[in-house]
């Protein structure tokens, strides 16, 4: 059975869980019903890595961290592993577009299915697939919604924090 507890941040409630091998998901308040399908869960704020994860995240918000040192366990296919691994190697404040993400893991030309696998990342934030916009430079789809997205953005350039409303 996997292990779950609720992280308030400056972006809403997130739900985080882990199983045994380590964190399995990052979840909004807002989830779409089924973008991370996960078994059974029980409230576990103790999980070690639940209680990491809380960490290594309030440092993050407090611009004390840029990048997670977590063990990580998404479930996806290979294809979509391969793209949350290329989403890992986008530094912190920067970001890619599809087309970009989708060269960078050796598949040019998979731009909608690489947009396709960044949306059902499981680990938001964590994995940064708030990193990824459009070639034009517009922000799109975000599971967290594009207010949260442009925080984060925002967040990672230093800038002032914005309203999510």
């Amino acid at each position: 059975m996997l292990s779950e507890c609720i992280m308030a941040s400056p972006v809403g409630e997130l739900t985080l869980v882990a199983s045994e091998q380590g964190l399995r998901a990052v979840l909004w308040a807002e989830e779409r019903a089924g973008r991370v399908p996960l078994p059974e869960r029980r409230d576990d704020p103790a999980h070690a890595v639940l209680a990491e994860a809380v960490r290594q995240l309030t440092a993050y918000f407090a611009g004390e961290r840029r990048v997670f040192d977590l063990p990580l366990d998404p479930v996806g296919t290979d294809f979509q592993k391969s793209v949350w691994i290329g989403l890992n190697a986008i530094p912190y404040g920067e970001t890619r577009s599809y087309a970009a993400l989708a060269a960078a893991i050796g598949r040019p030309g998979a731009s909608r299915a690489v947009g396709a696998a960044n949306g059902r990342n499981p680990l938001s934030i964590v994995t940064p697939c708030h990193r990824v916009i459009g070639a034009d430079g517009t922000l799109t789809g975000f599971a967290g919604g594009l207010a949260v997205k442009r925080w984060l953005l925002a967040h990672e350039r230093g800038e002032p924090a914005l309203a999510l409303a």
